[in-house]
């Protein structure tokens, strides 16, 4: 054991370089005085080490319990431990013993680890103000006349034990003071200010039962109090001052006096108690100035002139006592206001017709002078002055705001023209007191015509020709009147009445301005020819006059042409004859703006090898469908047996050599399919049609908030519903185990390698088919089964053309997994082998009499020497992208709904 103690200290010691590192004076125990300061060492101790002290070693890696107070002060090989003074160690609030953990490494990778434990030791303390007498002086006031009593209550206590009893003490003691046994500091007397000092300084000391005492300063103030009511000097109560006086002006002075203060009036303050917004008064000295200029015009000084104030005065600083005083200021009127109006410029509008001797206009209606007094409030309007006045206006009578029309405003006179039958008046307007205000009214007298005659229109009719290609917008024509009144102000153009059509209300619009007529919509020379409506002209006196307006659509080639049927299908058989109609199909064209013999027919895609042609091709507007090149799949030269034909149909009309030479196309589809005669095909291909697909989007709103919410909630429920029933099913429902298989085998397999028996054998399956049909792609007739799918190929003893090969059908042998390739096997519907209708005990020969092969000797990852092949089926020359095997796991579809034919893979059984 002691051999283990010494391993471990000397692999704690002894670094992995061989160097060792130790504390000199570590472990160990100190004791430290509470209350230290900040940068007290407490502890020293060395570091010896046969190698360099990493740096930043030795450090404290851990204290019990934790704390920041410490930290090393390291001059190697010295280290010191000091106080860091966060926090200040404190006996009675701090731990009292701590465990520093002190590691150190040198560069060989030596360490040690030492604690250092630090105990503090109590310190007696002296008592703690909780008061302000812990860090000033503390001053209170206490006026004169109260009674005796207590003044202040001394807050202290003992830090080593706050149970500890404190005595309490006062110096002076002949201070009118004293201090109870609980620090209570008492009054013994009722002091007055005038006679007693203004004040007192005291110590208190408190003192703990070891005798360590704290001392705290108190001054008491004794204050003054006010007990005499101030009073008012002078006699004056009432004031007369002008109107619009400065701000600032003085206006009166106030003064007072206060016995209780020595006859000094700088302990008194003025005040205004009157509401008033007009005065302010110095608090200090009394002066009563202006605050904002005073308004004797306006209200409430217009019906009351006179302001009464009242005025305070109260002693300071309590401020206990006051006295009040009265002060009417009278506000005399002055003439400061010029006279006013309502406008300052009018514009009169007279007729040329109008009387000599009307007043145009009576100024002194709307002028005033808002001055209270006469004469201040008196003013009179001077004579007329300005361009056009002379022997046309005057004032009437004379002074007055009257003006009359003395001459004549006949719009036409030559003189009048000179001037633009307009006039400048210039009135003025002035005070009879001084300082004589005068203000200036402008007056502009406009002639105005008198609308004596009609808008007349140049023509009584209007007939313009627009194409029905106009696009809205396009300019028809113009229609113009004239007005013989002087001079021109002016005519309105509108549409009266007509120039609608069915499905739009107003195909034309007439700018109110310049009478040009547009197009709003298209024009149909098919729904309307002509167009036969009114329009007005209309003056600003409403004096109209009428016209009619002719318009004529000119027919143009806009119209499509329309063929029935648009859209067909059609049956060809393969042996049809060149130049004979199909299915007796025809085409009927019509176009409302075309003839029947406009038409021209183009097929535009479609017509593989050019097979099928319209005849006639153009000049009638009846054509058939004919085949005009036979087909041919036996060589090759076609492969195609579904033709989707689209068909062009323009008109030649002859309206289309005018103006854009605009010729318009009609479609038609045709889907046409090539069969061959005396088979029971039937056509697979539908007609196309249009499909919509409705898109629907969902948008969530942030409203609905509570939609997801809900169905989430209900989600929830659902599932712990399930949950729970699945728990009482399993609980309370016992289930079976099922068998499992053994997987482990009876009798382990031989290793070595055995020999199997091969047989090969026919299975004949009993398949009624009941349908025939021929291959598209070969032209060969095959056989199927109605319900099961089932296929082969019908003999119908056609010689096999050359350059194909024939697909080898293979028999499965017993005992295999899987088919030889290019293998067909008959399967049912399920595609699983038929065991009832197999035969085992003896082999068949297929549907063709074939000889049955010879079995071989095997093994099942061997193909069979020669591959016994009884039915000969015909290769398709092409490959077909519709070719699909029959898949096991479904039935396949009947072929009288949708026949699958398979006639270019070889491994497709049939």
């Amino acid at each position: 054991m002691d051999k283990l103690i010494l391993l471990y200290f000397l692999l704690g010691v002894i670094g992995p370089g061989g160097g060792t590192v130790t504390f000199k004076g570590l472990p160990n125990l100190v004791n430290v005085l509470e209350n230290q300061p900040a940068g007290t060492t407490v502890f020293t101790f060395n570091v010896t080490s046969t190698a360099t002290v990493k740096s930043g070693f030795p450090y404290i890696i851990n204290t019990s319990p934790i704390t920041k107070a410490f930290e090393l002060g390291v001059i190697l090989p010295t280290v010191n431990v000091v106080l860091t003074g966060n926090p200040v160690l404190d006996f009675e609030t701090t731990p009292n013993s701590f465990n520093l953990q002190i590691y150190v490494e040198d560069n060989t990778g030596a360490t040690d680890l030492q604690i250092l434990t630090i105990q503090l030791i109590n310190v007696n303390e002296p008592p703690v103000f909780l008061d302000n007498l812990a860090n000033q002086a503390v001053e209170l006031y206490i006026p004169e006349g109260t009674a005796a009593g207590t003044i202040y209550q001394i807050n202290a206590f003992d830090p080593e034990d706050a149970s500890n009893t404190l005595t309490y003490s006062l110096t002076p003691a002949s201070a009118p003071f004293t201090v109870s046994a609980t620090g209570t500091i008492i009054s013994t007397k009722v002091f007055d200010f005038e006679t007693d000092p203004k004040s007192y300084s005291l110590v208190v000391q408190v003192t703990d039962p070891k005798g360590l005492s704290a001392n705290g300063t108190m001054i008491v103030h004794i204050t003054n109090i006010n007990d005499e009511t101030p009073y008012f000097i002078g006699t004056t109560s009432t004031y007369t001052i002008p109107e619009e006086q400065f701000p600032g002006t003085v206006v009166a002075t106030v003064t007072a006096a206060d016995p209780d203060a020595d006859g000094s009036i700088n302990t008194l303050l003025y005040s205004i108690n009157t509401p008033t917004e007009y005065f302010t008064i110095n608090q200090l000295t009394g002066v009563i100035q202006i605050a904002m200029l005073i308004d004797r015009d306006a209200n409430p000084l217009r019906l009351h002139p006179n302001i009464t104030l009242e005025i305070q005065v109260r002693d300071s600083p309590s401020g206990g006592h006051s006295n009040t005083t009265l002060l009417t200021f009278i506000i005399e009127d002055l003439n400061d206001n010029p006279p006013t109006c309502v406008q300052y410029a009018y514009s009169i509008a007279v007729p040329e017709t109008e009387p000599l001797n009307t007043v145009l206009k009576n100024l002194a209606l709307d002028c005033n002078d808002i001055d209270v007094q006469a004469p201040n409030n008196l003013f009179n309007f001077t004579g007329i002055s300005g361009l056009g006045s002379n022997q046309r206006f005057q004032l009437s009578p004379s002074g007055s705001g009257n003006i009359m029309l003395i001459g004549d405003l006949n719009f036409e006179a030559p003189n009048n023209l000179a001037v633009g039958n307009e006039y400048s008046l210039t009135v003025a307007i002035q005070d009879i007191a001084w300082p004589y205000y005068t203000t200036y009214i402008y007056v502009y007298v406009k002639t105005t015509p008198v609308n004596e005659y009609p808008p007349v229109f140049n023509s009584s009719s209007y007939v313009f020709n627009v194409s029905e290609l106009s696009p809205p917008g396009s300019k028809i024509g113009q229609v113009y009147a004239t007005d013989l009144d002087y001079p021109y102000i002016g005519i309105t153009y509108s549409i009266a009445a007509g120039g609608s059509t069915l499905g739009a209300t107003n195909i034309f619009w007439i700018d109110p301005n310049s009478g040009n007529l547009q197009l709003v919509n298209y024009a149909d020379y098919e729904t309307t020819p002509k167009y036969i409506f009114t329009v007005q002209a209309t003056d600003p006196g409403s004096k109209m006059s009428t016209a009619s307006v002719t318009v004529n659509i000119l027919e143009a080639n806009d119209e499509k042409p329309k063929c029935l049927p648009n859209y067909y299908s059609l049956a060809v058989p393969v042996n049809q004859a060149v130049g004979t109609n199909i299915q007796n199909f025809k085409l009927t064209c019509t176009d409302r703006d075309s003839g029947p013999t406009s038409f021209q027919y183009f097929i535009n895609s479609g017509n593989i090898n050019n097979h099928f042609a319209f005849s006639p091709s153009a000049g009638s507007n009846i054509t058939s469908l004919m085949l005009t090149n036979p087909f041919d799949y036996s060589s090759g030269g076609d492969t195609t047996w579904n033709y989707n034909l689209i068909v062009y149909i323009t008109d030649g009309n002859l309206l289309s050599a005018k103006a854009t030479g605009l010729i318009q196309t009609g479609t038609v589809s045709l889907f046409i399919s090539v069969y061959v005669p005396g088979l029971t095909t039937l056509t697979t291909t539908t007609t196309p049609q249009n499909v919509y697909v409705t898109q629907t989007l969902n948008a969530y709103s942030a409203t609905a908030w509570y939609v997801p919410f809900v169905i989430t909630l209900g989600s929830l429920l659902l599932l712990g519903l399930l949950g729970l029933l699945i728990y009482l099913l399993a609980k309370y429902c016992p289930c079976r185990a099922s068998p499992q298989p053994d997987t482990e085998m009876l009798i382990p397999p031989e290793k070595k390698k055995v020999k199997h028996d091969v047989f090969w054998e026919m299975t004949k399956i009993n398949t009624v088919f009941d349908g025939e049909a021929q291959d598209p792609i070969t032209g060969r007739i095959y056989e199927y089964n109605s319900k099961s799918g089932a296929r082969r190929w019908k003999d119908t003893q056609q010689p096999i053309e050359s350059g194909q090969t024939l697909p080898q059908v293979a028999v499965l042998p017993v005992g295999t997994t899987q088919p030889p390739e290019s293998t067909v096997k008959a399967v049912t519907p399920r595609g699983t082998p038929n065991k009832r209708e197999k035969t085992p005990t003896n082999p068949i020969k297929s549907e063709e009499n074939a000889k049955p092969a010879t079995p071989k000797e095997t093994t099942p990852k061997t193909q069979p020497e020669k591959p016994i092949t009884p039915n000969k089926l015909q290769t398709p020359r092409e490959p077909s992208p519709y070719a699909e095997p029959v898949r096991p796991n479904r039935s396949p579809l009947s072929p009288r709904r949708s026949p699958k034919v398979y006639p270019n893979v070889p491994n497709t059984p049939f």
